[in-house]
């Protein structure tokens, strides 16, 4: 098969288009975004993610609170005058 000047760059064309196919597929396949027409993200509002970003900082909230009342118990079980309370009583 004997490739001409124009046949060799229409090939080169349709390798590419067919990558860009494939990559499309697989980023459409695994949830990535998928570029617009000029390089751009194309980005829709989607009810679910904005959920999800609602919830996440609600967690995120509750594991900083969290963090802090076990600091706060953390402090008083390693207290010393607690311990030498604690020692005192059980030597009575």
């Amino acid at each position: 098969m004997s490739f001409g000047g124009s046949g060799f760059v229409l090939a080169i064309i349709a390798m590419s288009f067919v990558a860009w196919i494939i990559t499309t597929a697989i980023r459409a396949r695994h949830g990535y975004p998928l570029e617009g027409e000029w390089g751009g993200t194309v980005t829709k509002k989607d009810p679910a993610s904005d959920r999800l970003v609602a919830e996440n900082a609600e967690l995120k909230a509750t594991v900083d609170r969290l963090e802090d009342r076990l600091k706060v118990l953390e402090r008083i079980a390693t207290d010393p005058s607690r311990r030498l309370s604690d020692d005192i009583d059980n030597l009575r």
